[in-house]
C-alpha cells in the first residue's frame, strides 16, 4: 500500500517509536493520523499539525478500543506500537502479574485492535497493519523472558493475522528491531538503533510488500547469528553472553 494519502492510527503515539511514526507518516504524505495515547495532553505538540487527531486510548480497555474504532472508522493503516517491558528475574515474587501485563499490552491488545479495525480496513480496500514487535520475539535474554514470551505470542498472532486478512487485501507487517534509543530501551546495551531507523524501514517494508523485517544493521546481524545457530544463540542469551 502507499503511505501517501493514507489515514493511520498509531498506538503509543506520545513518545519514542510511536511519536516517530506519527511524524514519519506526515512527512510521507499521510492525509490524517490518529495519534492514540492514554493521556491526550501528551500529544499537544503533535496536534499542532491539523492532520493529527489526538485519540484517548488505553489499549487494554475493550470499551475504549470499540470507541476508537467508531471514531476512526476511516482508518486505512493500523500501527500497533504500544508496548510494555517489565523485565527482572523469571521467578521473582511479582512475575505473574508482570507477565500478565506484558501479555495484555504486547499480545492481546494488538489482536483486539486488529479485530476492531479489520472491517474499516476491508472497507478501504485492504489497507495495512504494522505490528511493532522485537528481535526478542525469537530469543529470550535472561532478564526479559516474560517480555520475549509476549512478543513471541504476538509474532505468531501476526502471522496468523496475515493469513486471515489476505482475502480482504490487508497487508500485515512485523517489524523486529533489537535495542532502540527510547525511554524503554535506555538501559539496554549500546549501540542502539534510532527510532527513525526502525520506523523508516517498517514503512518501506509496508510499501514494498515485505512481511517481516529486522530494521538496521544491528538487527540484521542479530537475526543472521540467530538463524545460523538458534539453540546456541538462545543458550548464550540466557547466560547473558549474547547481545
Amino acid at each position: 500500500m502507499n503511505i501517501k494519502g493514507s489515514i493511520a492510527l498509531v498506538t503509543g503515539a506520545n513518545r519514542g517509536i510511536g511519536r516517530t511514526y506519527v511524524k514519519a507518516l506526515l512527512d510521507r504524505g499521510a492525509a490524517k493520523v490518529y495519534a492514540a495515547a492514554r493521556d491526550t495532553a501528551s500529544l499537544a505538540d503533535l496536534a499542532a499539525d491539523p492532520r493529527v487527531v489526538p485519540l484517548a486510548l488505553d489499549v487494554t480497555n475493550a470499551a475504549q478500543i470499540a470507541a476508537a474504532a467508531r471514531t476512526a472508522s476511516d482508518v486505512t493503516l493500523l500501527v500497533n506500537n504500544a508496548g510494555v517491558a517489565n523485565g527482572g528475574d523469571l521467578l521473582r515474587a511479582d512475575v505473574v502479574q508482570a507477565a500478565r501485563q506484558e501479555m495484555e499490552v504486547n499480545y492481546l491488545a494488538p489482536l483486539a485492535l486488529a479485530q476492531a479495525f479489520a472491517p474499516a480496513l476491508a472497507a478501504a480496500g485492504g489497507g495495512g497493519v504494522i505490528n511493532v514487535l522485537s528481535f526478542l520475539s525469537l530469543a529470550a535474554p535472561r532478564g526479559s523472558v516474560t517480555y520475549s514470551a509476549s512478543k513471541a505470542a504476538s509474532l505468531f498472532m501476526t502471522r496468523g493475522l496475515r493469513a486471515f486478512l489476505a482475502g480482504q487485501g490487508t497487508r500485515v507487517v512485523a517489524t523486529m528491531p533489537v535495542q532502540v534509543e527510547t525511554d524503554m530501551g535506555r538501559n539496554l546495551p549500546e549501540p542502539r538503533l534510532t527510532p527513525e531507523e526502525v520506523v523508516a524501514e517498517s514503512l518501506d517494508s509496508l510499501e514494498n510488500g515485505v512481511d517481516e523485517h529486522f530494521p538496521g544493521e544491528l538487527s540484521r546481524r542479530a537475526h543472521t547469528a540467530f538463524t545460523a545457530d538458534p539453540k546456541g544463540f538462545q543458550a548464550r542469551f540466557l547466560a547473558g553472553g549474547a547481545q
